[in-house]
C-alpha cells in the first residue's frame, strides 16, 4: 500500500473511529452473536445472519484503518514551510472569476475531504489544479461542469 497522506486532525479522527471499533463495536456485535445462538438453530436465524456480516463489515474496516494507520504520512500544515505554495495541507483562499464568490479551502487526504468543512480531497480536480500555484495566480480547474478558473488570493499554513 501506497503512503496515505493525513493531516494531524484526519490521523486523530481515523485513531478515535479505531479506538471505537475496537472498544465499542466489535464487542457489541460479538455479544449479539452470542445472543442469537442462544436461540437455538442457526441455519433459520436471522439475527445471526445479521450480526456476522455487521461482524465481517466491522472486521474490515477496522482492518482498513489499521492499514491506513500504518501506512499514514502524517504533515502538520502549521510546521510547513513552502513559501507561499499551494500544497498539501495549506488553506487557501479562491476567488470564482465567474462570480466573484470567495471560498476557503484546505487540501487534505482522502479520508478527510468534507466540502462542508471546507477540506477537499488531494486528488480532486480543483486540487491537483492548484498544487504548485501561489498567491496571485489563476488556477485553471477541469471539473465535471466545465472549465472554472479560480484566483488564488491567499495561502496559509495553519
Amino acid at each position: 500500500m501506497s503512503p496515505v497522506p493525513l493531516t494531524v486532525t484526519g490521523a486523530d479522527k481515523l485513531r478515535a473511529e479505531l479506538h471505537e471499533m475496537k472498544t465499542v463495536q466489535r464487542p457489541a456485535v460479538i455479544a449479539a452473536i452470542a445472543e442469537a445462538r442462544a436461540h437455538g438453530d442457526l441455519s433459520e436465524n436471522a439475527e445471526y445472519e445479521a450480526a456476522k456480516e455487521k461482524q465481517g463489515f466491522i472486521e474490515g474496516r477496522i482492518a482498513e484503518l489499521e492499514a491506513k494507520l500504518s501506512n499514514a504520512q502524517i504533515i502538520n500544515p502549521s510546521l510547513l514551510n513552502a513559501d507561499g505554495a499551494c500544497v498539501f495541507g495549506a488553506t487557501i483562499d479562491l476567488k470564482d472569476m465567474d462570480s466573484d464568490v470567495i471560498v476557503t479551502y484546505q487540501i487534505v487526504g482522502d479520508d478527510e475531504a468534507d466540502i462542508k468543512e471546507g477540506k477537499i480531497s488531494i486528488s480532486s480536480p480543483i486540487s491537483r489544479a492548484l498544487i504548485g500555484k501561489y498567491a496571485g495566480d489563476i488556477a485553471v480547474v477541469e471539473a465535471p461542469g466545465g472549465i472554472r478558473e479560480y484566483e488564488i488570493l491567499d495561502v496559509k499554513y495553519i
